[in-house]
């Protein structure tokens, strides 16, 4: 399912590396994982002006479905600052109320509110806390995502071992 959906992956700018491991996963016919990632719409130039690469980023932020927040000290930092593109983009994924997957860069199963911005942890926002790894990641998009806007639970979450030992 969750290759049917536009998916936005939001990280720190020093996390790129993240990212494009995460797009190796999706180009690589031996790994079971893939999203239809919102990136490839409005594209900015490292030159456009700020308010031209957020609005870019609010566009593309509206045609997604569901985030993945590449979960790191840097996305904490950024994007409870209020000023960085992450912090923005961040703003949008509540004003959108988008299903957030963090997937927590160093593979830790469970919620590290280290990796978390403090404006989801603030707004008590619905997420999700994964490992980084494409196996869980996908099962996330794919059950908690499409059911995020009907559950009434709220703040950070995450999985118990056994849906890591059954995947």
């Amino acid at each position: 399912m969750s290759y049917r959906n536009k998916t936005y992956v939001a990280f720190a700018s020093e996390n790129i590396g993240l990212y494009r491991l995460m797009e190796a996963w999706r180009d690589n016919k031996h790994i079971d994982f893939n999203f239809y990632d919102a990136h490839d719409l409005f594209i900015s130039r490292d030159t456009s002006l700020p308010e031209t690469i957020k609005r870019n980023l609010r566009s593309r932020m509206s045609n997604a479905k569901q985030v993945v927040l590449i979960g790191t000290p840097d996305a904490k930092r950024k994007g409870g600052d209020g000023k960085s593109f992450l912090a923005h983009e961040i703003s949008l994924m509540q004003e959108f109320n988008l299903p957030v997957v963090v997937a927590n860069h160093d593979g830790d199963t469970n919620v590290d509110r280290n990796f978390i911005p403090k404006p989801l942890l603030d707004a008590s926002y619905y997420t999700l806390s994964v490992a980084f790894s494409p196996g869980i990641i996908k099962y996330a998009l794919d059950n908690y995502a499409p059911n995020f806007a009907s559950s009434s639970k709220s703040g950070p979450h995450f999985y118990k071992q056994d849906t890591y030992d059954r995947l």
